[in-house]
């Protein structure tokens, strides 16, 4: 993949903002759900029931299912990457760290995306994002504090949120090599109902889904939010973004999803911030923006003009 140095237009920058709205409602709905769900139970019904509002519309779409093993290969392994394990580890660490400093982790995204990209040889590693990559790692050491214990809840749910990134950035590196050019209703509807079959195994042998209370309505709506809004929508809107502009392109979503879920997690959930957690968030910020590249061109345009 070349540098990332394109423009997006007006439309993808709207996409942008708009999924970085969905996506930072995720970690809202998510700690509102975790109050009466296990991580993987609401995981799977995060997948199904956005499966199912996806169905219908790629049947008036007149899109067909793949009609073999090999058709639904790549929809099966971006299921697993970019649903499967990221989902599963986010929910997993909110159970230990706040949805704001959850969302600020899955920030470091496109750290790894470039490095995914870079050990694979589908972008170089030039000065710009090697500074990028050194500053994300700085802003979550910032983020984490000076000290480090290795059973403490709180590193236990960084080190769940870094795995999560981590495994986004191999489904980027996926989908731009196995699914662009696909249509991406199809291509976001695929991979939910593979995903969902594969979180209804792990559902039913780790949590036992039967044998849980009946959620009540607050949850319910949270689910419903969190499969009709932050996935079934927001794939979409992901997957027209990256045939648009490209995978690393749309990973700079996750520099602004914290903003949403950090407002969301303090007003209506109660969360503290820390000053260094406002810190460490910068950190993190400003190495997106060093790797994008985009500002430096703003800074040569306006000197020329």
């Amino acid at each position: 993949m070349p540098a990332i140095d394109v423009q997006m237009d007006a439309r993808d920058r709207s996409r942008l903002v708009f999924l970085s709205v969905l996506w930072g409602a995720t970690f809202f709905f998510t700690s509102l759900a975790l109050r009466e769900l296990p991580p993987l139970t609401l995981v799977f019904l995060r997948l199904t029931i956005a499966t199912l509002i996806l169905l219908p519309i790629i049947w008036l779409h007149k899109i067909k299912l793949p009609s073999s093993i090999a058709g639904w290969q790549p929809y099966a392994v971006m299921a697993l990457i970019n649903n499967v394990i990221p989902f599963s580890l986010i929910v997993m660490a909110q159970t230990y760290i706040p949805s704001g400093m959850a969302s600020v982790l899955n920030a470091t995204t496109p750290v790894f995306t470039v490095l995914v990209a870079a050990a694979f040889g589908d972008e170089r590693l030039i000065l710009r994002r090697v500074v990028g990559v050194l500053l994300g790692l700085t802003g979550v050491i910032v983020l984490r504090g000076f000290t480090f214990e290795i059973d403490s809840d709180q590193t236990i749910g960084i080190l769940l949120s870094l795995g999560a990134t981590v495994s986004f950035g191999f489904s980027a590196l996926w989908a731009t090599r196995k699914l662009t050019g696909k249509p991406p209703l199809a291509t976001a509807t695929f991979q939910l109902m593979s995903a969902s079959v594969m979180m209804l195994c792990l559902a039913v042998i780790f949590d036992r889904p039967w044998q849980l209370e009946m959620p009540g309505v607050v949850t319910w709506s949270a689910i419903l939010g969190l499969a009709s809004l932050s996935t079934a929508l927001a794939f979409i809107v992901f997957f027209q973004i990256i045939i648009r502009s490209g995978a690393s392109t749309v990973m700079l979503v996750t520099l602004l999803v914290p903003v949403s879920a950090i407002l969301l997690g303090y007003f209506i959930l109660g969360e503290y911030i820390a000053t260094r957690e406002i810190i460490g968030a910068l950190i993190i910020g400003s190495a997106l923006l060093v790797m994008d590249g985009r500002i430096f061109h703003l800074f040569r345009r306006s000197r020329k003009a």
